[in-house]
């Protein structure tokens, strides 16, 4: 099992997949190898157990959320190109039939995903998509123009929906504020959506827990965080933003689990 940023890829998955008509995602499962599902499923249970039980509802919601506003950008603009940072194994270019997607994470992440992107496909499990597979490391400059030259190729004057989901809060913060603003170097993003913790919730307990976990794991533990109010500046409008609780309200039609018992995680949509 890896360790560092790159295991919060297989949580993730293993989130999405525990919930997977939650989440809108009937690939979540496939993307964890049979070989490695054991360890994937006793990794989620030790997070569980140590953390928090609910990431399952968490990373479901978020990723529900973000699709629903992919589909609609789609529906509004069947040209419109996608881009995810922090791609880990989230299936949207497979979900949403995009003309064309960039998928940017680590390298090693990146390349891990572009095999089993391959297998599944070659399998008939993932449909044939125009699915590009960019390693980079968001924390550094020189890599984000790297990221912004690739996107502004593959768009070719098409508009962008840009997705930075799971990333932000492991960068430092000057970085993680350039990620958000990322979408402009495209040329224009017709969609950003970035998941983020805010500001406010960086004494939540859960996060304190987490943050125990991670230091065992080679994950860095310190994190960031963001604030409404930065993140319109950022973005340069009005944004819609939701938290835990307003998305459980959104799917679920009420809160099941409070805040103060999961992780504190916000998606912000602009366009």
């Amino acid at each position: 099992m890896h360790g560092g940023v790159a295991l919060t890829a297989y949580l993730v998955n293993e989130s999405r997949a525990r919930r997977p008509e939650l989440a809108a995602d009937p690939l979540a499962a496939a993307w964890i190898p049979d070989a490695d599902r054991a360890g994937v499923t006793e990794l989620w249970q030790g997070y569980a157990d140590a953390v928090y039980p609910h990431d399952d509802l968490v990373v479901a919601l978020r990723g529900r959320f973000i699709a629903d506003v992919l589909a609609e950008t789609l529906a509004k603009d069947p040209e419109t190109v996608l881009v995810v940072c922090g791609a880990g194994f989230s299936s949207y270019p497979w979900l949403l039939d995009f003309p064309a997607a960039l998928e940017v994470d680590l390298p090693d992440m990146a390349e891990a995903k572009r095999r089993r992107a391959a297998e599944l496909t070659a399998a008939g499990t993932l449909p044939p998509r125009d699915v590009r597979h960019l390693g980079a490391d968001l924390g550094s400059a020189a890599d984000r123009d790297r990221v912004a030259q690739a996107v502004r190729e593959l768009a070719g004057g098409r508009p962008v929906a840009y997705v930075a989901e799971g990333v932000l809060f492991y960068l430092p913060p000057e970085d993680a504020r350039a990620v958000v603003a990322l979408g402009a170097a495209f040329g224009g993003a017709a969609l950003t959506a970035v998941s983020y913790w805010p500001a406010a919730a960086s004494g939540s307990r859960v996060l304190a827990g987490q943050r125990d976990w991670f230091r065992s794991r080679a994950v860095p533990p310190e994190a960031s965080y963001l604030t409404h109010a930065e993140l319109v500046a950022l973005l340069d409008g009005p944004l819609l933003d939701l938290g835990p609780e307003d998305l459980q309200r959104r799917y679920l039609g009420g809160v099941t689990v409070p805040e103060s018992e999961l992780i504190p995680e916000y998606v912000a949509v602009a366009g």
